[in-house]
Formats: structure tokens, sequence, C-alpha cells
């Protein structure tokens, strides 16, 4: 591989990476959150709706090969502008004493057996599992409604870089944030309210990385969080593989497509949220040689810093992966290795 992913970035020279994370008490994080909260919800609080239900759905094509599924439920959530998600949620023929929740969240595309692959290591153990995917992407494909003309709808799902069009959807009375989000926090209520669940873990690759970063920041529930090759700090971006500044909602390179998010957020501070609390914590999984994204050993600059960051604040532990077994983008066997020991070997009390 280049020198580019072995040696630490030239971004990183200078950089004061205690600068790069505001937070230092837990009255720093709720301060965060709320407003976090507030600028997507524009301060109708995190959703407690619930979704239209569908149980005893089949399979969707895309996870058709698993197995040890007990019931298959599809939950719709309807959003702004004529916008539905879609999720499924998954109960496991294998169920032990007390039933864990995981969610697994997709990227923008990625191989599909590496969903399969992990959710089936899920539903083995016996973890319920809410299969989501990132707006306009995969069951998510639909059209939206036009700004100008609200009976005319339009396609913005086609494309690398559909999520670049939510710039005109995002005004001071509605964030297009909750494309991303508000699916999640749904898709949790009902979850919560059928099978109260011991634990709620999450994974997310890519896009669902990002994802997976940014809803563990404002969600408590989320125990446990797997954020795997989705995002670096603005300050490494350009990484050295293709694609290291994201889309609309990864900020660009200084968060400036969505600038009232990350105004009042770094990255830094997204990844000390998403681990403070109690029985909370976060292992973020960065593939060192990914062709695609988030790759080299630029995040052993901040990793260290996080990490202390977390232990001072005293609840919840932050550390960082790098996954050198392959060059691909993907939760890797051995990364779903690590996850799913980690999981089993630090259950909630």
């Amino acid at each position: 591989m280049p020198l580019a992913y072995k040696v630490m970035p030239q971004q990183a020279v200078g950089v004061d990476l205690e600068k790069e994370i505001a937070i230092h008490t837990m009255a720093d994080i709720d301060d965060k959150r709320v407003r976090l909260i507030d600028y997507i919800w524009k301060g109708a609080g995190l959703p407690t709706t619930m979704p239209k239900v569908e149980p005893g759905v089949a399979l969707p094509a895309a996870i058709a090969d698993l197995t040890g599924v007990r019931q298959t439920t599809k939950l719709t959530i309807p959003l702004r502008y004529g916008v539905k998600a879609t999720q499924y949620l998954l109960t496991p023929t294998k169920v032990g004493t007390k039933l864990r929740l995981a969610i697994y969240h997709t990227g923008h595309g990625e191989n599909p057996i590496i969903r399969v692959r992990t959710v089936q290591a899920l539903l083995d153990l016996g973890y319920a599992v809410l299969c989501s995917d990132m707006p306009f992407v995969g069951w998510n494909v639909q059209l939206i409604q036009d700004l100008n003309d609200p009976k005319k709808y339009v396609d913005i799902s086609s494309g690398t870089r559909a999520h670049n069009r939510f710039d005109t959807y995002e005004t001071s009375s509605f964030s297009a944030m909750t494309f991303f989000l508000e699916p999640l926090a749904v898709g949790i209520n009902y979850a919560q309210q059928l099978l109260r669940p011991q634990s709620i873990s999450m994974i997310g690759l890519s896009g669902g990385g990002w994802t997976t970063t940014a809803y563990a920041a404002i969600d408590t529930r989320i125990t446990r969080s797997y954020p795997t090759a989705g995002t670096f700090p603005f300050y490494l971006r350009p990484g050295p593989s293709r694609e290291s500044t994201g889309d609309w909602e990864q900020g660009g390179i200084e968060g400036a497509s969505v600038p009232g998010f990350y105004a009042i957020v770094s990255f830094g501070d997204l990844y000390v949220m998403g681990a403070v609390g109690p029985r909370r914590a976060q292992l973020q999984i960065l593939n060192r040689f990914d062709y695609c994204c988030f790759a080299g050993v630029g995040a052993r600059s901040y990793a260290p810093v996080v990490s202390h960051r977390v232990a001072l604040i005293g609840q919840g532990t932050w550390d960082l992966l790098e996954d050198a077994t392959h060059n691909q983008h993907q939760v890797s066997p051995y990364a779903l290795e690590v996850i799913l020991w980690d999981l089993e070997t630090n259950p909630p009390d």
C-alpha cells in the first residue's frame, strides 16, 4: 500500500487535539445533547411517536438469506415532504433469558453480504435486530416533494451524492438531519415497547457509521456502539483514500454543508458523547487500508485524547480498533469477531 496509509498525515501536525473536544464534564454533554436535539427537531424534542407496524412479513430480498428469524416486522416511519423510512425488526428463534436489541445500519450501497453476515451473527447469539438503511438508499429509494410545488415529487435518489441535494431542504424551521436520525428514534420506541430489551447496541458501516456516531451521541438508550469506516474529524480530511470528506451529512471539509449542526459539536465531541454514561461504550472501527474512506493511521492522533477525555469524565469507555486485516470497505470478519466478543464479555448489569 502507498506510504499515505502507513504514516501520520501532514494534516495532523500542529493540531491541538485537546481543543478539538469542547466537552469536559457531564454538564457539557447534557448541554450539547439538548442543543443538538433542539437543532434537529426544532424544539419538538426527541420523537416519542410510533411507526406503522406490519408483523409477519417476508424477509426483503436484500436479507432473504438470513436464518433463525422467528418473525419479521416491517416498520414504516412517516417523515416530512412525503418521505417514509422503512425498517425491518427481526426477532430471533433463539432467545436467552434476557432479550437484547442490536441495530445494524448500512451506508451508501455496500456489498449486501456484509449486512447479512453481521446480522446473521447477531441473530445466532439471540439478538433481535433492527435493520435500517440510509435515506433514499436501499429500501428507502423514493421520491420527495418539490419545495416549490408540494404536488410535484422529484427524484433525488440517483447518483452517489444524492444526500448533497438536502441543502435546499435545510431551513430555520426544518432540518434534513431528521431524514437520517428520526427513523432510529421511532424504531427504538417501538422495539422497546414490544421487546423490553435488556440493552440496545448499534453497528453501522460507512454512512451508517456516521449515523451510529451521531445517533449514539444523541440518544443514551444506545448502550454500546460500533461505528465502522464512517468518520474523520475535519482536520484529517481528505484522507489517503478517495471519499474521506463524506456526503452532505458529514459536513464536507469543515462542516460547511450543515453549519448549524457542526457549530454545536465537533466529531471529537460526538465520539465522547456516544461513549459517556452508565454502562455505555463506543468502539470506533477504521479500516487502515480501506480503498474507499477514512483509511490510514491518522486516527492515532485523536484516539488517545478521546479515550482519556471519556476516562476523565468517569463514566463509559471509548476505544479505537484499527483493522489492518484487509483493504476493503466493510465490517470485516475480524472486526465482527471483536464486536461480538465485546458484546458478550461486557453485558449490561
